[in-house]
Parts: structure tokens; C-alpha cells; sequence
């Protein structure tokens, strides 16, 4: 049976969501609801376009030697990927029968561990997961639920080794106290597939989505963090012997 996937659109020669040149597949659908997505429109789990592995792989394949001259590979993103982890799972393995290298961008918001979640990781090279903030109570506001299932994932990840690169935007006002970043640091030096922490600083360039759909950015008077505060943040985490980056 052919399993299609949603998605909502895809770029051709990414550079920041994993490593080298990267075809990145912006799947539909997400059931956390961040205060700062900058893909507001990817929410919606019944809107989007439908495709299968063998149209994704037609397209893919035609972008092979820029992702093999750089190191890069396929991410699926979105959204949020897991969502619709058996396509995910099956172009992924469409891509190892290619040689390519495969990254899985995801929130870790996963209600049930099963075969399929296995499947997918055993075909999956990098994760890049998005901690959004170690303090609960905060995380429930911004993000709207509790951030419980992402670590537990984050610890199922370290269970499978599978190598796995930390995403935490700074929000200042929400995710730049000293308290949670010491907190982030102390989990973090708890996994051993960690490679690397990326701060990623807020922006306010998704806010036309959010007023184009006729709902209000409720960040919109926060301003992206400074330098300073970054080093300093990048200070803390540092010295848990964490390799950071922003």
C-alpha cells in the first residue's frame, strides 16, 4: 500500500538544518502551538499537499551531487515530522537505498513509542531536536503543553545512540533566564549521543504569517536577543563541557 505524506512545501539547497546542502521537506502539521513559529501555516494537520516516496525520491535524486559535494543529505521537517513518521520512515529508506544521508527535525512531542518509531530512527543519521525550555510551567506557556514527552524522547534517543544535535531558540523574556540555562545544561551532560548545542536566535520573521491568517503574534513587542546575551548563555552551557554554536 502507498503511503503518502502531507507536506507543505520543501526548499531545494538548505543550509541550516543539518549538515552540508540539504533538500528539506516542510511536512503539514503540528500539536504544539510555540508563541514564535515562524511556519504558523504548517499547523493545520488536514491542509498541505499529498506525495508519495517514488514523486518525493524523482525530485530528490535530481539534487545528489550537491548534497554528496558538501556533506549534506534530506531533512524532513515541518511542521513537526513525526507526525506522519511511516512516510518519513519510508522515503527515509528510499534515501539510504541512495546512498543519502538522512536528518529528522522534530519537537519529540511522541504519544506512542512503537515499531514504527524504531523503524524510522534505524534509517535516521542525525536528529536535530528542539528543546524549547527546561522549565515546565514556562514551556506550557509558550509552547502550550508540557515539554515531558520531548525529554523523555531526548533520553529514548540516547537509549537508540542515535547522534543528535540540540536546537533551544532564545526568546528574551522566555528561555534566556540563567536558572533554565544551567537546567539545559545539566540535562544535556546526561545524554551521550549529544554533539553539539545550537542557540538559535529569536526572529520575528514569521509574524506576517501569523497576522496574514487574522491571528494576532503575541511576541510581537519582543525583540531578538543580543549578541552579549548569547555569548553569555553560550558561557554557561560551555562550561557543562557542551559544544555550542549559534
Amino acid at each position: 500500500m502507498t503511503i503518502f505524506g502531507r507536506y507543505h512545501s520543501y526548499e531545494s539547497c538548505g543550509t541550516v538544518d543539518g549538515p552540508g546542502i540539504r533538500f528539506i521537506l516542510f511536512l503539514q502539521g503540528c500539536l504544539m502551538r510555540c508563541q514564535y513559529c515562524h511556519n504558523r501555516d504548517t499547523w493545520d494537520l488536514h491542509a498541505g499537499k499529498l506525495i508519495s516516496v517514488d514523486e518525493l525520491m524523482k525530485e530528490v535524486v535530481t539534487y545528489r551531487h550537491f548534497m554528496n559535494a558538501t556533506g549534506g543529505g534530506v531533512t524532513a521537517s515541518g511542521g513537526e515530522a513525526i507526525l506522519q513518521a511511516e512516510f518519513v520512515r519510508d522515503w527515509f529508506r528510499a534515501c539510504k537505498r541512495e546512498g543519502i544521508n538522512t536528518c529528522l527535525d522534530t519537537n519529540g512531542f511522541v504519544r506512542h513509542y512503537d515499531q514504527t518509531i524504531d523503524e524510522l530512527l534505524a534509517v535516521t543519521d542525525l536528529v536535530l531536536l528542539d528543546l524549547k525550555q527546561l522549565n515546565d510551567q514556562i514551556h506550557k506557556n509558550l509552547v502550550g503543553v508540557s515539554n515531558k514527552r520531548t525529554l523523555e524522547f531526548a533520553k529514548y534517543l540516547d537509549k537508540k545512540q542515535i547522534p543528535t544535535w540540540i536546537r533551544y531558540v532564545v526568546v528574551p523574556g522566555y528561555t534566556d533566564f540563567d536558572d533554565d540555562i544551567h537546567k539545559l545544561g545539566q540535562f544535556v551532560t546526561t545524554l551521550s549521543n549529544v554533539e553539539k548545542i545550537d542557540l538559535l536566535p529569536y526572529h520575528k520573521l514569521g509574524a506576517h504569517k501569523w497576522e496574514t491568517m487574522g491571528e494576532e503574534y503575541k511576541l510581537k513587542n519582543v525583540n531578538p536577543p543580543t549578541s552579549k546575551s548569547l555569548s553569555h548563555i553560550k558561557t554557561i552551557l560551555e562550561n557543562y563541557g557542551l559544544v555550542v554554536k549559534y
